[in-house]
């Protein structure tokens, strides 16, 4: 089950508050941690986690968080053969709020990850060649998501699309290199106009995309494809920390996909590694292992 991640890699800087603070409000917070994060490299480490044969695309600055970050994706068992530094940018960072609730408030500079080349990925082709599934996201610019997608086409590998941070206007032929589209609700929102629901998930299949998978929080999460639409609950957790929790899902979505499980079976699994991710706090170190799952959810 092999996935390459082409995306962006970020040091989240999480600080605990007892609400998020409102327009040129100062709160003390209750606690501050530091991580590894970025859109990307959480779904890459998510994947690797669970046991998957996971290469990382992205640009890193030379930087001490740059250095960090490579070190990370090796202890966490990803392949960074396709890491690159550039000394043009910082490292991404991404300054997080957590109120007492769970609930989340994101800034993101992405930095050096805007300095990914068509260059890098053409030397990443033998390794998108050779998987089974490609990630791609919104996070880098759009142009070099659109190049990593066209050629997983080229090269016959299945792809996962998640418009985040969501975006009102894309190009078409970004629906239509999506073999799987995962927005969430709010991005589902700003694409269509419409509720995230089965109208909206029918819209973004006559873009272009194959299939859709609408995540839906608590509420698990609605496949669409053809003519059908199956809503996959989720088994009700108390929240602690929702950062990452998407990630966490796309990232499970996309190793059970290519362990060869259908859609449907793929998101019910990915619902549960999902929903241990927010019991727990942090972005990657919330993740669950392999070993952290319930049985059957790896089977």
């Amino acid at each position: 089950m092999s996935v390459v991640v082409v995306g962006a890699a970020n040091i989240d800087l999480i600080s605990y508050v007892s609400r998020l603070p409102k327009v040129g409000e100062t709160l003390h917070g209750t606690a501050f941690q530091m991580g590894y994060g970025g859109k990307g490299a959480n779904q890459a480490v998510m994947a690797a986690k669970l046991g998957g044969d996971v290469t990382m695309v992205c640009k890193l600055g030379r930087d001490v968080f740059g250095e960090g970050t490579l070190e990370n994706f090796r202890s966490m068992g990803v392949d960074a053969a396709h890491v690159t530094f550039t000394d043009k940018a910082f490292s991404g960072v991404a300054p997080i709020a957590v109120d007492a609730e769970g609930r989340n408030s994101i800034i993101i500079v992405t930095g050096a990850n805007d300095l990914l080349s068509s260059d890098d990925l053409e030397r990443a082709r033998p390794a998108i060649a050779a998987a089974d599934v490609l990630v791609c996201q919104l996070e880098l610019p759009v142009e070099t998501s659109l190049a990593a997608l066209r050629i997983a086409r080229e090269e016959g590998a299945r792809t996962i699309f998640n418009p985040a941070p969501a975006r009102e206007e894309l190009p078409a032929e970004l629906y239509e290199l999506s073999n799987v589209i995962c927005p969430n609700e709010p991005e589902t929102e700003l694409l269509t106009g419409k509720p995230a629901g089965e109208e909206a998930a029918r819209e973004l299949l006559a873009r272009g995309a194959r299939s859709v998978v609408l995540t839906l929080g608590e509420r698990g999460c609605l496949i669409v494809e053809g003519d059908t639409a199956v809503e996959v609950p989720v088994d009700p957790v108390r929240a602690v920390d929702t950062t990452g929790a998407g990630d966490a899902f796309v990232g499970a979505l996309a190793t059970f996909l290519a362990a060869g499980h259908p859609l449907v079976e793929a998101a019910k699994r990915a619902n549960a590694v999902a929903a241990l991710s927010v019991q727990r706090r942090g972005t990657q170190t919330s993740f669950p292992a392999a070993a952290d799952l319930p049985p059957g959810v790896l089977a």
